[in-house]
């Protein structure tokens, strides 16, 4: 079945869905022979037979680029006078950081977007990636959002000529030198954070690791998965919140180096003073977008070094960790001293609250009063995992 056909028609019952008032918890779909066509098509476009020997690789450039609360980053690196270009996740909704950055680097392809799932922090600027640059496929996890902001992008991705693919666990590819393992999810249920998309990408013998927004018990299953997910840069899921990183799943992953990515003082908390301690007392370097700008990872496939936008911040896969820097102290201590009362904060201030987006602002203005935490659950997608996460938070409270 042709493509665009199919990612039309999931369009159309996504926009009928969006005037019901039921909650929409069915996965996106598309049949699967349609996908392992469009694999394929990846797969004929993008590989290249030639040597994979460490020795002859050109040099692996990761941009784990500064997009405030927000994740975004751009990876690039060629082979044989053939360049490549991966995004993974596209910034947030607000903002133009993403299409910003990438035309500073001169990109006009990208070969793969990838949008681990779709929260407008993750998503938000698919739409204007899609229709800036020449896009030759995207991932989606296959979950649905009701914003405009989801809506948006599964448009700008329907009238683009991009490829689309919703990737599950245990699917491997190579995009010239650079292989990708997907790790998670293996199906989807409509919880959009915890089955975030997962991949492992190895270039020669590094290897580095994103999980999204996955939590705990995704991360734990990952591990279950039998999976080898050693890598030497992790980038924390959920921004460094303690509803990820998982002290097994970290122990596993044995990183030399983990990475979050944050805005400066948020709200939320991020990353969380517990994380950061675990990474510390394991051994890890720790990088942040909120204290260390963009950072920039450069991998021969053997060693690897690091750049950020803080002078003197350069650091080679060989030495020994030097940071003395508490990344998530200043973080913590805005979200200790701050509180969302539900029944007086402004349409804008509750979107700080987890998994509190625009739509569901509009709704909880509405719904005011609250008298208990617990009734923000008659909020649409609001259930019991979500309201755990809230509560974990600790950020939302009442008169």
């Amino acid at each position: 079945m042709n493509r665009r056909f199919i990612l039309t028609l999931i369009f159309i019952i996504f926009l009928t869905a969006c005037g019901q008032t039921s909650d929409l918890t069915e996965p996106l779909s598309i049949a699967n022979n349609t996908i392992d066509e469009r694999s394929a098509s990846l797969m004929e476009k993008n590989v290249d037979t030639g040597s994979n020997e460490t020795s002859s690789l050109s040099d692996l450039k990761i941009h784990y680029i500064d997009v405030g609360q927000a994740d975004a980053t751009l990876f690039q690196y060629s082979d044989q006078d053939k360049s490549y270009t991966i995004l993974f996740d596209t910034g947030d909704w607000k903002g133009d950081e993403v299409v910003n950055y990438l035309k500073a680097q001169d990109v006009s392809t990208i070969d793969l977007v990838v949008v681990s799932h779709p929260d407008a922090d993750h998503i938000g600027q698919l739409d204007d990636v899609v229709q800036d640059f020449d896009v030759g496929e995207v991932w989606m996890s296959g979950n649905e959002s009701s914003s405009q902001t989801f809506m948006r992008g599964v448009e700008a991705v329907i009238n683009s000529e991009a490829d689309y693919h919703e990737p599950r666990a245990n699917e491997e590819y190579e995009i010239g030198p650079l292989e990708i393992t997907v790790l998670y999810p293996e199906t989807i249920t409509g919880k959009s954070n915890e089955e975030s998309i997962s991949l492992l990408f190895t270039y020669g013998s590094t290897k580095f690791l994103f999980t999204g927004d996955a939590g705990k018990s995704d991360e734990r299953n990952i591990l279950s998965s039998g999976i080898d997910i050693g890598a030497d840069i992790l980038h924390l899921g959920h921004h460094g919140s303690n509803t990820s990183s998982d002290h097994a799943f970290i122990h596993a992953v044995d990183p030399v180096v983990a990475i979050y990515s944050a805005g400066v003082n948020n709200l939320y908390g991020h990353p969380s003073q517990d994380v950061v301690s675990h990474i510390k007392d394991a051994g890890v370097e720790l990088y942040g977008t909120d204290k260390d700008g963009t950072i920039v990872v450069t991998s021969d496939g053997e060693n690897f070094h690091i750049e950020t936008n803080k002078e003197e911040t350069t650091t080679d896969s060989n030495t020994s960790n030097s940071s003395e820097q508490d990344p998530g102290a200043n973080a913590e201590t805005a979200a200790d001293n701050s509180c969302i009362n539900l029944n007086t904060a402004t349409i804008s201030e509750v979107q700080a609250i987890i998994h509190i987006g625009p739509e569901r602002a509009a709704e909880l203005i509405d719904l005011r009063p609250f008298n208990a935490l617990d009734d923000l659950s008659r909020i649409q997608g609001i259930g019991p995992a979500r309201m755990a996460d809230i509560k974990e938070q600790d950020l939302a409270c009442m008169d």
